[in-house]
């Protein structure tokens, strides 16, 4: 009885791996264990393990498509309308248009939700089949835009590819790729996963791309490519002391690229003190801290920000955050950190209730590059960390960044639908026309990577003489009995005989052939039956 309490109470687990052995090898039983409950390892059994019971409007089949919905469209709404007053002054600054980088917003926006309905209907054999050949892409676009013909550069760094209308900036599209073949690999490999086999095909190319941002540079990039990593480490079931090993790499990598680049030790030197310079290296984050003190509790009101006359530096991207504080106050960057809490526990909830291996793989990749983003860029607005340059996902000014984002959420309300409990709502579910052709129910909770091709039916031999219909070759039957063709022998010469080695008559004799012997008959009838003659010799 105690142990049933104890199991009752114990933390919800997933997927279960343990070491067996001095190999390495992670062990999984290769089922996903129903979600709220445990697999005991003696009986089988599932016993209910959850500590928190949600209400019943928070834990329906559509709850996880629902919260991703809500969360990004609300992230995105508020993102158009700070875009559209952090950036209006700067433009008719710069005598153009004050509407101008609020309208591109609302169109890339608009591009950006045409790629999350793309993305809603793609299969989940077809996103795994073209992961590699993404990758591959990624990294001949990361190195073709170190050439300068090519590569743009932008406040010091040649990190974007000039397309006549907007800016394309590779790395983004790196970091998507290696999320969805990460999970692809370790999804292949995930019965016979060791930390060998977890750790080989992640990290050589995480260091490779990784070099390529470098080079560019863009040390932002680097740090979402890691988030990335992490997330695919942490769902693969890397053990801890693995992650405090790669904390302190991570740490000397930092410390030897800070010492490298000098304007990576200004921002160290800043971020530790900011007034220490404030009008070079402290400058920003300082404008940033009068942003979110001016606003205090209720905000000065919306479009009334004193910062964005041009004293807030990239006041519509890289600090949009300190806008709205400025003009929303606390509250609305509360209900920024609450919408980013609710994106991520939708994703999470997505990963515990799926029934694919690289669905949970990719959601929680996806779901700690994108809050794991948030987090850096508000961490430094508020001075918490050093400045990166990470955007805010779904709210800062960007064309490629916001397109690419929407496209991932499209992916998350994909697999919100596969859930096996979301499946059989959907079919169930009494739906219009319009609303089956933009969210179709998936077919099967788990995709096939490689669907199975139909046999092809056979085709009937059109030669002369045979009959209409006949197949022209037939099949092979086990066991048949093999015709030979007899040669008549000239008279006078012997038949040859062909002798048989002893190995298999005995093998014929053992398979049902009676010998000679055992075909005479009884004594008695042999002594009163009549002698036949002999051959002559």
């Amino acid at each position: 009885m105690s142990q049933e309490r104890l199991l009752r109470h114990a933390p919800t687990v997933r997927r279960e791996t343990r070491p067996s052995g001095d190999d390495g090898r992670m062990q999984s039983s290769g089922v996903p264990t129903a979600p709220g409950r445990r697999r005991t390892a003696g009986t089988g059994r599932r016993t209910p393990v959850r500590r928190f019971a949600p209400p019943p409007w928070l834990d329906g089949p559509m709850t996880s498509f629902q919260l991703v919905v809500g969360a990004a469209g609300m992230l995105l709404a508020i993102g158009l309308v700070m875009v559209f007053s952090a950036s209006a002054i700067e433009a008719a600054l710069n005598d153009q248009p004050a509407w101008r980088p609020g309208v591109d917003q609302v169109v890339f926006a608009v591009i950006g939700l045409g790629a999350l309905l793309v993305a809603v209907r793609l299969p989940v054999g077809l996103v795994r089949r073209w992961a590699p050949i993404g990758l591959v892409v990624a990294a001949v676009l990361l190195v073709a835009v170190l050439v300068p013909g090519i590569g743009m550069q932008l406040n010091g760094s040649r990190a974007w590819i000039d397309l006549g209308f907007t800016n394309f900036q590779p790395s983004e599209l790196a970091k998507l790729v290696f999320a969805l073949w990460g999970a692809h690999i370790l999804a292949m490999r995930d019965r016979f996963l060791t930390v060998r086999t977890l750790l080989v095909p992640l990290l050589p190319v995480f260091a490779v791309l990784s070099v390529l941002l470098i080079l560019e540079p863009d040390f932002g990039g680097v740090v979402s490519l890691g988030l990335v990593l992490v997330g695919l480490l942490w769902a693969g079931g890397l053990p801890g002391r693995w992650f405090a090993g790669f904390a302190a790499a991570a740490a000397a990598a930092v410390v030897l690229m800070v010492a490298v680049a000098p304007y990576r030790m200004e921002r160290i030197t800043s971020f530790l003190d900011p007034f220490a310079d404030p009008s070079d290296t402290g400058f920003q984050a300082i404008r940033g801290f009068y942003a979110l003190a001016t606003g205090g509790l209720w905000g000065v009101g919306l479009g009334n920000s004193a910062m964005k006359w041009n004293l807030l530096p990239e006041a519509e991207s890289d600090y949009i955050f300190a806008i709205i504080g400025e003009e929303l106050g606390f509250l609305g960057c509360l209900v920024v950190v609450a919408l980013y809490g609710v994106l991520a526990w939708a994703g999470f909830r997505i990963a515990r209730r799926t029934a694919d291996r690289f669905v949970q793989l990719a959601c929680v990749a996806i779901t700690v590059w994108l809050v794991g983003q948030a987090a850096l860029n508000m961490g430094y607005v508020v001075g918490l960390l050093p400045v990166t340059g990470l955007t805010l996902p779904l709210v800062s000014a960007g064309g490629t960044s916001l397109v690419l984002t929407l496209f991932i959420v499209g992916l998350l309300i994909r697999f919100a639908r596969s859930e096996p409990e979301a499946i059989e709502h959907l079919r169930r579910a009494d739906r219009g026309r319009l609303s089956r052709w933009l969210l179709p129910a998936p077919e099967q909770a788990v995709g096939a990577v490689f669907p199975r091709r139909a046999r092809r039916p056979e085709q009937p031999d059109e030669r002369p003489g045979r009959a209409p219909g006949r197949p022209a070759r037939r099949a092979a039957v086990t066991g048949a009995r093999t015709v030979a063709r007899v040669v008549p022998v000239p008279p006078g010469e012997r038949v040859p005989r062909e002798r048989v080695p002893a190995r298999e008559r005995r093998t014929t004799e053992g398979r049902g052939r009676v010998p000679e012997a055992r075909r005479q008959p009884p004594p008695r009838a042999r002594a009163t039956a009549p002698e036949s003659p002999r051959r002559p010799r």
